[in-house]
């Protein structure tokens, strides 16, 4: 190991500390076949969320990520492998969870304080309760103000501020987040990355959060899990040991922050094997 790379805590000493233990993913295996390929998307991935954790999935393109997610969410179902919520098997789509895409697809015809109902509308919560929760998740945002509104007349981070008060008016157990900064310009994105952490912090809510970006995963993140193709597997999942809350220092200078990210860049190339 270069001198300039220090380990992450070791298997020992990361379990040190017992965790409640609320997401289980058991051996899920995924495997895509069309006319001309078959592709190995998961092979026996297994990761123990803990409750009210941060963690983050970083791969390249193509490794999985994205699949797991849709997996839990049960958007996709597993080709074997199990995975159970609080103790109970995960069958279909769950109603403790909530998924932020990439693409948020809000409705142009219903109003921001509507889009966000729209989870509320569908389990049948009443339309005082599911308004008062809407005007609640917004008001979290810093929405409110912008409640009637067509969401068309928001900007793109405010859009995505928007898909994230949807996501949490079901007060999910589990929120998954696939990408859902990618699209943003890296003011709006740094932005609103301060906003989920602090959303996070209040809140507790246990997020898995897919990112390709390094520096994103460390500033959010309790652990990371990191995921290389060719099948997609995951390789190693990392404890973020840095102070919280992240938003009161400069987490990219931080030295532990820049030793988290030249192994993780490194690991990701394919040029290290997993920590000993």
């Amino acid at each position: 190991m270069s001198s300039h790379v220090t380990t992450a805590p070791s298997a020992k000493t990361a379990s040190s500390v017992e965790h409640e233990i609320i997401l289980r993913i058991e051996k899920v295996c995924k495997t895509f076949v069309t006319n001309d390929r078959t592709v190995h998307a998961l092979d026996r991935v297994s990761l123990d969320v803990r409750r009210g954790e941060f963690i983050s999935l970083v791969g390249i393109s193509g490794c999985g990520k994205t699949t797991l997610l849709r997996i839990v969410d049960g958007l996709e179902d597993a080709d074997s492998g199990m995975l159970s919520l609080d103790g109970a098997k995960l069958e279909g789509i769950s109603r403790d969870m909530s998924y932020v895409f990439q693409d948020i697809n809000l409705l142009p015809w219903r109003s921001v304080l509507d889009n966000v109902a729209l989870g509320l509308e569908v389990r049948g919560v009443p339309k005082a309760e599911r308004r008062e929760r809407a005007m609640e998740v917004l008001d979290m945002v810093g929405l409110a103000a912008v409640a009637k509104s067509p969401p068309y007349t928001l900007s793109g981070g405010m859009q995505q501020r928007v898909g994230v008060a949807r996501a949490l008016a079901i007060r999910p157990k589990v929120l998954l987040m696939d990408e859902p900064f990618g699209q943003l310009d890296n003011f709006t994105r740094e932005a609103l990355q301060v906003e989920i952490a602090n959303l996070w912090e209040k809140l507790g809510t246990t997020i898995m959060f897919v990112t390709h970006d390094v520096d994103e995963a460390i500033f959010l993140s309790d652990r990371i899990g990191l995921f290389q193709p060719g099948p997609g597997r995951l390789t190693e999942v990392l404890e973020v040991d840095l102070p919280r809350p992240r938003t009161d220092y400069d987490v990219r200078a931080h030295g532990r922050a820049i030793e988290l990210r030249s192994y993780i860049t490194e690991h990701l190339r394919g040029a290290r094997g997993p920590v000993q």
